[in-house]
């Protein structure tokens, strides 16, 4: 079936709102009532729930992005268009800066509301790989997934996994955010706007990377199709 754009929008707007609230919204809930004692582990399951949800949810109608580097990603691929790219990043904007917002309001503002930060005790090149491979692994999940099962199955475990493991093991280094609208909303909100660079960068070139070297399945997947 293929769904409007309109629908497309709506779907990647909510589901972006949802990562954005579980994924920031964790991070605020266990400094504002545990003084951060839940730590990584719990930011880690926060958005892992939130993926399953999402892609269970929306995954037949738009692919579940919510993320614009994972949607250019889909535009490298030829899986949409470039006026769905448009509708794709509003919504994924959109619906982030909603999620910090809801934040802001009903949990807390501490940690600057959940926002993304690397780690500068490491080097600048280091954090960048880091943030460039975590991105390029969430995409390369993905793929795999569209490619063999078409979101369906045990689709959302695995990029809702592949997520929560990408911070569990390198946030610490890279803060992990592999999503240039979750890390944009808590920052513009909370004014920490210094490390944004790198969330406009790095995510997108890891995505980047997988996508093309996964283009070309796709690109046979689809002939095959039409044989």
């Amino acid at each position: 079936m293929v769904y409007s754009n309109f629908k497309i929008f709506t779907v990647e707007l909510i589901g972006t709102f949802i990562l954005v609230v579980f994924a920031t919204g964790s991070i605020v809930y266990d400094a504002e009532f545990f003084n951060g004692s839940l730590g990584i582990p719990f930011a880690a399951l926060a958005p892992f729930i939130a993926l399953l949800i999402g892609v269970y949810s929306f995954g037949k109608i738009s692919l579940a992005h919510f993320n614009p580097a994972v949607t250019i990603g889909y535009y490298i691929t030829g899986h949409i268009t470039k006026l769905q790219v448009l509708y794709y990043f509003t919504a994924e904007i959109i619906g982030a800066l909603f999620g910090s917002l809801f934040v802001l309001q009903f949990i807390g503002d501490k940690v600057n509301l959940g926002s993304n930060a690397p780690n500068y005790d490491f080097s600048i090149f280091l954090i960048f790989s880091v943030e460039i491979l975590a991105s390029a692994m969430l995409m390369g999940v993905i793929f795999y997934v569209v490619y063999t099962k078409g979101l369906r199955g045990f689709s959302g475990v695995a990029i809702g996994g592949i997520v929560g493991l990408d911070i569990l093991f390198l946030a610490f280094i890279s803060g992990a955010s592999m999503n240039p609208a979750r890390a944009l909303a808590p920052a513009l909100l909370s004014g920490m706007l210094s490390d944004l660079w790198l969330y406009w960068s790095a995510p997108f070139i890891g995505t980047t990377i997988a996508a093309f070297a996964f283009r070309d399945k796709f690109r046979a997947q689809r002939a095959s199709n039409y044989e």
